[in-house]
């Protein structure tokens, strides 16, 4: 009897350690995934793009599957943190089961001491529903529960504080967009304006230059941005980069005003920049800015490639 006590405490305790490094694995990829500049969060960034890509090979036989990628990207994240954490205390409760726990009298003790039992310990206490049939006894186990049940709400707080981020960048990005795409149809209308007027166009430019940049930085603290696509493939960023290139060469020409040269120089670099974030970060391919910014524009697209 002895021994077998002992070989059930220790068996105990590597139950338990899993569960802590479990945990604080997730916590360190919520963490990196929301708050890094960086967003460096491992399992986010695997899930993100293993979800992507699933969508992305879909699309060429459904549409709406490419469309798709950014959202089912965020709940399939979600979801695995969530699940990460319910196994992790699992794992921390499950060696307390079931001397450390209160049963309801309609439920026998020996029928409820397995490790599905500890999930749905785990899972009330996470989503603070607290049935009550089952419930903490032993002093340490009363604190973790609902130690437990703050994390489940600071992973609500933090998954909607996500959403909300995710949707500010989505928003400035395709707002960008837009202005462009007005832009180049105004132009359209009414002929060059490093030719009719060289002054409107460099302060048109310094617009564009900031937008990009904060276009840049967004996508480089919310990488999920990436998957999210425009409405319309004519409103995606992707489809006015060729538009802000030509801007650049417009506004480059020997015989422009100075100030504008400066300004198209800026927003060339810019663009640079901006090619190689999504070459670095997001691993697209290209050599050069402009077979970066090609496949770009055809990740973006919400209609399948052809093939």
């Amino acid at each position: 009897m002895p021994e077998a006590l002992g070989y059930r405490r220790r068996i105990g305790v590597v139950w338990t350690a899993l569960g802590v490094a479990l945990i604080a694995l997730t916590l360190r990829d919520i963490f990196e995934m929301l708050f890094h500049p960086l967003g460096r969060g491992r399992i986010g960034r695997v899930i993100i793009r293993a979800v992507s890509t699933a969508c992305t090979r879909i699309s060429n036989r459904r549409q709406a599957a490419n469309a798709l990628a950014g959202p089912l990207s965020f709940i399939t994240v979600i979801a695995v943190w969530a699940t990460l954490l319910i196994i992790g205390w699992a794992l921390v409760f499950l060696p307390h089961l079931p001397e450390g726990f209160r049963f309801d009298p309609g439920l026998d003790p020996s029928d409820h001491s397995g490790f599905g039992d500890a999930v749905y310990i785990s899972l009330t206490n996470l989503t603070s529903l607290g049935y009550g049939d089952i419930s903490p006894q032993a002093s340490l186990l009363r604190i973790l529960a609902p130690i437990e049940a703050l994390f489940g709400l600071g992973l609500l707080t933090a998954s909607v504080s996500w959403l909300i981020s995710i949707q500010g960048a989505i928003s400035r990005r395709d707002s960008f967009a837009h202005e462009v795409r007005l832009s180049r149809r105004a132009e359209d209308r009414h002929g060059k304006l490093a030719d009719s007027d060289p002054g409107l166009l460099e302060r048109m430019l310094a617009s564009y230059i900031e937008q990009l940049i904060v276009a840049r930085r967004d996508l480089i603290h919310f990488p999920i941005t990436y998957w999210f696509r425009a409405e319309e493939d004519e409103h995606a960023l992707s489809n006015m980069l060729p538009f802000l290139r030509e801007a650049v060469k417009e506004g480059s020409g020997e015989d422009r005003p100075l100030a504008l040269q400066v300004r198209a120089a800026a927003l060339g670099m810019a663009i640079d920049d901006f090619a190689e974030t999504l070459r670095e970060r997001l691993e697209v391919p290209g050599e050069t800015t402009e077979a970066t910014l090609e496949h770009y524009h055809d990740h973006s697209r919400n209609r399948p490639q052809a093939s």
